[in-house]
């Protein structure tokens, strides 16, 4: 962060170190509007919120936080912390071992992590090169040809991971319930019959959009239509 949005940020800390949650909020908020975001930001922002147990709000900038920075674990813990505090309790359909093992491999880093360590590995891939081609000793050029390939392999798998999490940003969109009490239909329309109804902070899977409804799905499989007003889209 740079000139005033260095300044607010550092004044919003003060107010949140001084307990003053209502202010620490709008100075976050005044840092965001100059355009600025960092995983670090929507964290503190989370944790102003979480204070005023604002529940959606703290659960909102805490999964956006872990969009900038999906590894780390004190987000993921604070995030648990709020997620205590939702009404609905929804059960995740199980994964195969396999795919959950994948999944959380991947989450490791975010898309731009799994980029720069393809840049950086392709850029010792090709130093590695230079050594293997100029060396002349048959020993070290084994070596430096081996150390070269298995660089170039894992560049390669980081490559297909940051191609995959853009792919599933782009392709997997999610929301978080603002209403209090949303209702959610079977057809995008007041007329339709009611299924279920979701409390604020519940993290919802954003398959369509018509007019001013949304179809979402649930982490366990269930569906419906929700209006747009009552979520907010991370």
């Amino acid at each position: 962060m740079m000139g005033q949005s260095n300044v607010l940020f550092e004044k919003a800390n003060e107010a949140y170190n001084s307990g003053n949650y209502p202010e620490a909020v709008s100075r976050y908020q005044e840092v965001l509007k100059n355009g600025e975001e960092s995983a670090e930001l929507y964290f503190n922002l989370g944790n102003a919120h979480y204070k005023l147990n604002n529940v959606a709000e703290s659960i909102y900038n805490y999964e956006k936080a872990l969009l900038l920075d999906p590894a780390d674990q004190i987000i993921k813990n604070n995030l648990e912390f709020a997620n205590n505090m939702v009404i609905d309790e929804i059960k995740e359909v199980p994964k195969s071992g396999l795919s959950n093992f994948l999944n959380n491999a991947i989450s490791i880093f975010s898309y731009n992590g799994w980029a720069w360590i393809a840049i950086v590995g392709l850029a010792i891939f090709a130093i590695l090169f230079l050594l293997y081609y100029f060396s002349i000793a048959s020993k070290w050029k084994r070596t430096f040809f081996t150390s070269a390939i298995t660089i170039a392999i894992l560049s390669f798998i980081s490559l297909i991971f940051a191609f995959h999490l853009n792919n599933v940003a782009q392709n997997n969109k999610f929301a978080i319930v603002f209403a209090e009490e949303a209702t959610v239909r079977n057809e995008p329309n007041l007329r339709g019959n009611e299924l279920f109804l979701l409390h604020e902070g519940t993290k919802v899977q954003v398959l369509n959009t018509f007019q001013d409804w949304m179809q979402l799905e649930l982490a366990n499989g269930s569906t419906g239509w929700m209006l747009e007003s009552e979520a907010k889209t991370l």
